[in-house]
């Protein structure tokens, strides 16, 4: 009896101790993991989230003469291969290059790289034949569109600083390039201006499921700067040379707009209304010709949408409207 119990006690010993060193044992392993997962993976993780100024080449350059002929105002146009439709009512309507009160307006498209060589040829001779492409190397996805929206930033840094404004504005809007040139000659700002609809009280959107997701690793805020809806903004074009050149200090973020805040922020320009009055319609508005008379950008217009709407408008430009 005494001797079973003593061995007993012995085996208990030697279980307590294979337990003590196995806990060791996985403690230290859990911190070497720890310290190598850090060691190793981090530069591979902050990578992706550092921005270039220079990342990727360009592809297609439109020829234009900035310095001896420099357009008052660049529409820059994100889009995609696909929306060959959609480039073209444009082309029809707002974004055909004409003269508003004595001042020239010019549009491009920013573009990325397209998945098939058939693709891309097509893309070729359509900046060939419109002139009014531009395009880098860069995967042509919504992801990237931090990338196109800061592509066409450094087009205008290099090639049309001489610009007097830019708008960035997508392919589903509607621009009444009239009242907009009225509105930025009456405003005139020349230098450090930057306006659209603002945006000065927004929060990231943390659940995975939704298309505007940020997680905390990417950005750590839990408040955005002011920044104006992608939908459609316009700025002074020394704000592109501004927002190009500090780009690299900011942290990096898929959602262009709030990008473009960042860089805002970083360099002290604040955001402006362009009227007293609401003019940019990120949500939609229901048309009329003289509703729309007295906007400048609409979202949700579908290309045979705005080919109607734009037909409406000019038709109606010399009419007087019924004071509201």
């Amino acid at each position: 009896m005494l001797l079973d119990l003593i061995l007993w006690f012995c085996f208990f010993q030697m279980a307590q101790l294979r337990m003590r060193w196995l806990y060791i044992f996985l403690l230290v392993l859990g911190v070497l993991c720890l310290y190598f997962s850090m060691y190793t993976l981090t530069p591979l993780k902050e990578e992706p989230f550092i921005f270039k100024k220079e990342i990727g080449n360009f592809l297609q350059v439109p020829e234009i003469d900035c310095k001896h002929n420099p357009p008052f105002l660049v529409l820059l146009v994100t889009s995609s291969h696909k929306q060959v439709v959609a480039r073209m009512a444009i082309r029809t309507t707002w974004g055909r290059e004409r003269v508003v009160k004595g001042r020239r307006i010019k549009t491009f498209f920013l573009l990325g790289a397209t998945p098939t060589e058939e693709e891309t040829r097509v893309v070729a001779q359509e900046g060939q034949q419109h002139r009014d492409i531009i395009q880098k190397d860069f995967v042509d996805t919504y992801v990237n569109l931090t990338l196109k929206t800061m592509m066409g930033i450094e087009w205008v840094h290099h090639f049309c600083p001489e610009a007097s404004f830019v708008m960035k504005t997508d392919s589903d809007m509607f621009i009444n390039i009239y009242y907009l040139t009225e509105l930025l000659l009456k405003k005139n700002r020349t230098t450090r201006f930057f306006t659209g609809f603002l945006k000065m009280n927004e929060f990231p959107i943390r659940k995975k499921v939704n298309k505007w997701f940020v997680s905390k690793y990417v950005y750590p805020w839990d408040k955005y700067p002011p920044f104006c809806s992608g939908t459609g903004y316009v700025f002074s074009s020394d704000v592109a040379s501004q927002v190009y050149n500090v780009s690299e200090s900011v942290p990096f973020i898929k959602l262009e707009d709030v990008f473009v805040g960042l860089c805002l922020e970083k360099l002290n320009i604040k955001l402006e209304e362009l009227h007293s009055e609401q003019t940019f319609f990120p949500e939609g508005l229901q048309f009329s010709p003289c509703r729309f008379k007295k906007i400048v950008a609409c979202h949700f217009i579908k290309p045979p949408v705005l080919l109607t709407y734009w037909q409406a408008l000019e038709s109606t430009l010399e009419e007087e409207c019924p004071a509201v």
